[in-house]
């Protein structure tokens, strides 16, 4: 039965799909971009009892990854059975499935998946085998498979990915991005199995290797800098709970990075994506971790495979635990527990910080201000969250509707019988002392924004304000944001001035910090940043004028590190720009911040002054309107019968 409907032709009928269209469809829910693959073939390589392992890709992994390791190999007979479907040196009975995996991947599936998109060649020799073989897959189908002179151990080559999935191939990332990614997968891999010696190469040039000799702060120290690894704390205990052990490093509380990128951790040695292990990791740092920052840490969890799902993600990346609850709560007590062992973490205020006292926006000062910053995804905690949770907000403008009816009567008797207090120029805004009736919003004289009366802060991170249409918020970080951001661009267009820092500022990166700061070095000289690298420190000499000469090294460190998120386009010009967006972040107002009245004017007329004042630099809306009509509906003042009684 068929239907045709605007010259098209529809039909009812069910079909089966094609062999070769499954195995695209299957091989696009393993095989997502180049990382994916050497994931696959990294976790083949630990199964096969390599004790070393080399990955080298090209342009990213999008010309081409090699992996080899000197692992068991396999003889003509196996690899051949490897390259064909559901096909596993892992599994025996469904009763393996069912029992939890302990092994990492499926040697077989991974390298049909793979060949399924791909040109992929393995050369591989079997211990006690007198030669190898070399064999040839293209889409699947076995080209050649020849005895070949190598040594023990598999290498495995990839080229032409996704030549057979044009849709899949279009939506890669820049080559940056993409090893970026590869970057990631091979480090938090070596960080599992320090006794394994791990190398990474891209283009031809060395970015880390670890020495396997079993020490995991020795591998930390290769992968992060001397910095980072003198920072770690180690864990290593026996728990008492549905985890039976955990063990690993976390960093002291000042050794952080703007983004939860360096939390690693694992499961029975497997690397995986748990938002209950992150999320009790940054708990237990309680108020030690500034706004937006997270520590280095790389956490194994020993559970009973029974205990825990691995298949519920196509990639094995995430895990489902049986009891969440309790894992978090052991995971959050172990790290804080150690933590205040070695006397770095206390139960007062964080050190170095205290209650902020009224601040004063300054959208012209060079003064850098701590960042805040959205969590990634996988299901982070944003900074402003953390605080609230942790101290709820003192400061109000508007009247709280739990303050109750009461409250407010007796404060209003108490004002009565003291009598008005004289208003500072520049008071902190608090909680009003008296009921107040408002008049028509005063002609502010502004352009873009509407006309606005301010009532106050709410929450120590919106300005409330009163419009002709009814009530408007504006987030003051998102707001002050958008200023810097107008502002440097301006100041950058052109000819960017520059001057040389009295101290270079040295910025010790990690092993994937460098290799951005190699991929964005242009971009970076085009903004003035001017800097040499020697091994694992960057020196920076000069930058753009209107950064102030004690430019602080997180500043350049977190705005490199973050950039490759949005995934600029191709030209410089958009990879400048999102520098720029990062950078204006930096000395924005954060929220949970307490402004003055002056400073609120001077933001609202500063943002009026934008070219766009109602979205940051990275999209978010700097304002929103609840209009009179919506406010009067949500108070039901439409109800039947009410405009009867009184016309209010």
């Amino acid at each position: 039965m068929s239907d045709t409907e605007n010259g098209e032709e529809f039909t009812n009928e069910i079909r089966a799909l094609d062999s070769q269209t499954i195995d695209k469809i299957a091989a696009g829910e393993v095989v997502e971009r180049p990382a994916s693959v050497v994931k696959e073939l990294v976790e083949n390589s630990l199964d096969a009892g390599a004790s070393a392992i080399t990955v080298e890709v090209d342009s990213g992994g999008i010309d081409r990854i090699r992996v080899v390791d000197d692992g068991v190999g396999m003889n003509e007979s196996a690899v051949r059975k490897a390259v064909q479907q559901h096909t596993t040196s892992k599994l025996r009975s469904i009763s393996d499935l069912d029992g939890g995996i302990s092994t990492l991947g499926f040697r077989g599936e991974a390298l049909y998946t793979i060949g399924a998109v791909s040109r992929l060649t393995i050369t591989t020799e079997a211990r006690g085998e007198e030669t190898g073989t070399k064999l040839t897959l293209r889409g699947s189908t076995v080209e050649a498979c020849d005895p070949a002179g190598c040594p023990v151990g598999t290498a495995i080559e990839v080229t032409d990915l996704f030549y057979n999935t044009p849709a899949r191939k279009k939506y890669l990332k820049r080559e940056p991005t993409e090893f970026d990614h590869v970057n990631t997968v091979v480090t938090r891999y070596a960080l599992a199995n320090p006794g394994v010696r791990f190398a990474l190469e891209h283009d031809g040039r060395e970015v880390f290797s670890t020495t396997g000799q079993g020490d995991l702060q020795s591998a930390i120290l290769s992968l992060y800098g001397r910095e980072v690894a003198r920072s770690m704390v180690a864990i290593d205990c026996l728990a008492e709970g549905p985890l039976e052990g955990i063990s690993g490093y976390v960093s002291d509380p000042e050794t952080t990075r703007a983004s939860p990128t360096y939390i690693s951790t694992y499961v029975n040695g497997r690397y995986v994506r748990s938002g209950v292990i992150r999320n009790a990791i940054i708990e237990a740092y309680g108020t030690q971790l500034a706004p937006s920052r997270y520590p280095f840490a790389v956490l194994d969890l020993d559970v009973p495979p029974g205990t825990v799902d691995v298949n519920v993600h196509p990639r094995k990346m995430e895990v489902r635990f049986g009891e969440e609850r309790e894992i978090n709560a052991q995971i959050e007590e172990r790290v804080r527990e150690t933590l205040l062992e070695q006397g770095l973490i206390r139960t007062s205020a964080p050190r170095g910080r205290s209650t902020p006292e009224e601040t004063t926006i300054a959208p012209e000062a060079e003064e850098t201000v701590e960042t805040e910053r959205e969590a990634e995804s996988e299901g982070g905690s944003s900074a402003d969250e953390r605080s609230a949770s942790s101290s709820p907000p003192t400061n109000y403008t508007a009247h709280s509707a739990s303050s109750g009816i009461d409250e407010l009567r007796d404060t209003e008797r108490s004002t009565e019988a003291s009598g008005a207090h004289a208003e500072s120029e520049n008071r902190r805004f608090s909680a009003p002392t008296a009921q107040t009736t408002f008049g028509e919003p005063e002609d502010s004289g502004y352009t873009r924004l509407p006309d606005l009366r301010v009532l106050g802060q709410l929450h120590d991170t919106f300005v409330v304000c009163e419009s002709n249409e009814g009530l408007v918020l504006i987030d003051q970080h998102a707001a002050d944001e958008r200023v810097h951001y107008e502002q440097l661009s301006e100041k950058l267009a052109g000819e960017t001035a520059t001057q040389t820092l009295v101290s270079p500022v040295e910025i010790e990166l990690t092993a994937r910090e460098i290799a951005l700061f190699e991929a964005y070095e242009e971009a970076l000289a085009h903004l003035g940043f001017a800097a040499t690298r020697e091994e694992g420190v960057v020196r920076v000499r000069t930058v753009p004028a209107i950064f102030d000469t004690t430019l602080s090294p997180e500043l350049l460190r977190d705005a490199l590190s973050e950039c490759l998120s949005g995934d600029p386009g191709d030209t410089v010009e958009a990879t400048v720009d999102a520098l720029v967006g990062d950078l204006a972040c930096h000395p924005a107002v954060t929220g949970n911040t307490s402004l003055t009245d002056g400073s609120v004017v001077e933001l609202l007329s500063t943002l009026d002054d934008c070219e766009n004042p109602y979205a940051c630099p990275h999209g978010r809306p700097t304002m929103i309107r609840i209009d009179g009509e919506e406010l009067s509906g949500r108070f039901e003042r439409d109800y039947p019968g009410h405009t009867e009684r009184r016309n209010d």
